[in-house]
This record gives structure tokens, sequence and C-alpha cells, in this order.
């Protein structure tokens, strides 16, 4: 991985409709989208130069823009455009991208109807997200001491910038104390997800995950539902307890980064990589494999 900070690197970034020299794409340090969390993003990843799921990303951002209140100005297809010029003119084979849409700095205050909306697509290499041997043992998770909130009381279904902020406290937590990462609980003290990827309990052969109410319903999530339906694995999606882990043989979690990633321990609780994991995380990546092919072809 390119050990430069991300402020000081070779390339360039798609910035509202033109590629801009990577060092050169600055933000004003009055812009809305820092002071007040104005501010949505996306995750992808990046396969043999082509980005899984992008279409289903791309209309996330605009979906998450609009429940913060502002339309993109660009439309789902000419993000995905954009973003494939950019993975091309950085000659990513294998990485991450990053769209990102803020309020920009036309307005100071709480009201920002005039400020303009500002997009821009990074792409860079991208390693494993946990560690390769981590993965293969699987994770360690440590019970977070912050909650999701309720729905009522945060926009829970955008991918918007200020909702990380409790995921990045809670994973610097846990990496303090040794861990790989958070299990973070909702307000109701039910299991929610990890700081940046959701969780499935294999028991009794069965999948069960939490029902996506205040947090996101990943799209690796939806991939690997998918996976194992077509497995005949029971899917099950409802509020699960805590202390339920201890009925667990085998939990792992996914993402965009995480992909499917083997759980070791949550707090007390200990699991073993199992067939089932095993089975979606081999699913996973021929899906990923067919995509790129489609592509390519």
């Amino acid at each position: 991985m390119n050990n430069l900070a991300f402020d000081d690197r070779d390339g360039v970034i798609w910035r509202d409709g033109a590629m801009v020299p990577w060092r050169d794409t600055t933000l004003h340090v009055l812009s809305h989208g820092l002071h007040y969390a104005s501010c949505v993003f996306e995750g992808e990843r990046v396969y043999n130069g082509s980005v899984f799921k992008l279409t289903e990303h791309s209309q996330r951002l605009v979906d998450s823009a609009r429940i913060l209140g502002f339309e993109l100005p660009y439309t789902v297809a000419e993000i995905d455009e954009a973003t494939r010029a950019v993975v091309a003119a950085n000659r990513i084979g294998d990485g991450y991208v990053r769209p990102v849409a803020w309020r920009g700095s036309e307005m100071m205050g709480i009201s920002a109807q005039q400020n303009r909306i500002n997009v821009a697509i990074a792409t860079w290499q991208w390693p494993s997200y946990f560690d390769p041997e981590a993965r293969q043992r699987g994770i360690r998770l440590v019970t977070s001491d912050w909650r999701r909130p309720a729905p009522e009381t945060a926009p829970v279904h955008a991918k918007a910038a200020g909702l990380y902020m409790i995921c990045t406290m809670s994973k610097h937590a846990a990496e303090g104390a040794g861990y790989h990462d958070a299990l973070m609980l909702d307000w109701r003290g039910l299991v929610a997800e990890a700081t940046g990827a959701n969780i499935f309990l294999v028991i009794e052969g069965r999948l069960h995950t939490p029902t996506p109410d205040c947090f996101l319903d990943g799209i690796t999530r939806q991939a690997v539902i998918g996976l194992a339906k077509d497995r005949g694995i029971d899917v099950i999606e409802r509020a699960i307890r805590p202390e339920e882990f201890a009925r667990a043989d085998e939990v792992f979690v996914t993402g965009t980064a995480a992909e499917v990633t083997p759980v070791g321990s949550i707090d007390d609780y200990r699991f073993t990589p199992g067939a089932v994991t095993e089975t979606l995380m081999t699913d996973f990546e021929a899906l990923v494999r067919r995509q790129v092919a489609a592509e390519a072809a």
C-alpha cells in the first residue's frame, strides 16, 4: 500500500466534472460539509479495473444526498462514467474508490440553501482491509460503548459522514485495546453491525442477521444474502440480542472493504470459521470474477 499521506500523492481526482491533479483537489476550511457534516460518501472496490456493483453505489450516493436534503448535479449514469474514467486515468487494477459529495462554502451557518453541491471521486490501490492472517483465524471484536442512534434521531439510512464519528471513536478504542474492530449495538441494546461492516451469525446452519432499521443495508450484505439463498441456506433478518452469540457456531462480517471476513471472537464469545463462512467467501470471490469478466466482454 502507498504510505504517502492522502493529500500528497501522484495521480488525478475527478472533481465537479474535470480531472484535477491530486494535490490540487483542495477543500476550503469554511466548507459547510466540514463544519456541519452535510456530506455523503461511498466506498467501492476495484477488481482488475472493474468497480464491483458500481451503479448500486452511485445510486446510493444520490439517495444519501437526497436524505440530507440536497440534489447531486450529476445523474447516476454520469457518476458511473466519471468513476470508470478516474479508475482508468489512475491505472487502478485492484483498489478502492471514494466518491464524496458535500455542501460548499457559499453560506456558513446551519442554513445552507445557497451552497454549491460539490462532487469528487478519488481512487487508490487498496490491500486487504484486515490483516490476511487475522482473516484466516477470524478477527477479534469488542463491544463499543457507543450505540447506533434511533431512526428518529439521525438520517440512519444515508451513508452520511457525521454518522461515522462514533465508528472512528469505537474502532480507535478497540484497536487501542488490542482488537481488530468494534461491535456496535443499537439504541435498544440489540446487535447492529461492526464499525464499517454488517454482521451475520450462523446458528444451526441458518444465517441470522440484524434487520437494518438503524444502519445501512450494505451492498455487499445484499449480495451475500443472495448467494446464501442460491445455496439453499435460510437467511433470517431479525432483532438479535448480544447474548445470542453464545448460540452461534460461526460469525462473519461483510462490507465493501471487509468483503466476507470471519470473526474469531466478540468479547468473551469464541467462534471457529467454518463451512458456511468459507463457502460464502468462495462464492463472493466467484461473483466478483463473474462481474469483472462481464464488464470486460
